[in-house]
């Protein structure tokens, strides 16, 4: 799996809106405060947010001290969820993904080595992606800062 530059531009906005505001939950934050801190273009950006809108992740609110929240806790968000919607499937072959299996050319999946060891490689990203959330990052990237 390779995170591609909307995968990463995703993960990172949705981290930053994850942050806790002044009030201890996170805020309410526009697209060009989001662009310049993150320093990611605010068209693509506009894109990103909007996909992750459609599928549930955020809301947003026009005008004047608008912008893009979460719709649910950080706790409930993981990074593979953004992932899957921005990226797709986490596989790194079409006949290990639970999401959108293909068959492969190989003459028996069951036995296949490549497809064995792909299978497992799925099974450790997606496990760490799914079992962590924005909120676990916050947590991680606040221990960061308490240490520095």
């Amino acid at each position: 799996m390779r995170l591609s530059k909307r995968g990463e531009y995703g993960l990172r906005a949705m981290i930053m809106l994850a942050a806790p505001g002044p009030d201890g939950h996170p805020a309410m934050v526009q697209i060009r405060e989001i662009s310049e801190r993150e320093k990611i273009p605010a068209k693509f950006l506009e894109q990103i947010l909007l996909t992750l809108k459609n599928a549930g992740l955020l809301h947003s609110k026009m005008g004047v001290g608008g912008g893009y929240h979460l719709s649910r806790p950080a706790s409930e968000i993981s990074l593979g969820h953004i992932v899957r919607i921005l990226d797709g499937p986490l596989a790194p072959v079409k006949c290990v993904s639970l999401m959108a299996y293909e068959p492969c050319g190989c003459p028996d999946e069951e036995t296949c080595g490549l497809r064995l060891a792909m299978g497992d490689v799925r099974n450790a990203i997606a496990e760490i992606l799914d079992g962590t959330s924005l909120e676990d990052v916050m947590r991680r990237v606040s221990k960061v800062h308490k240490s520095s």
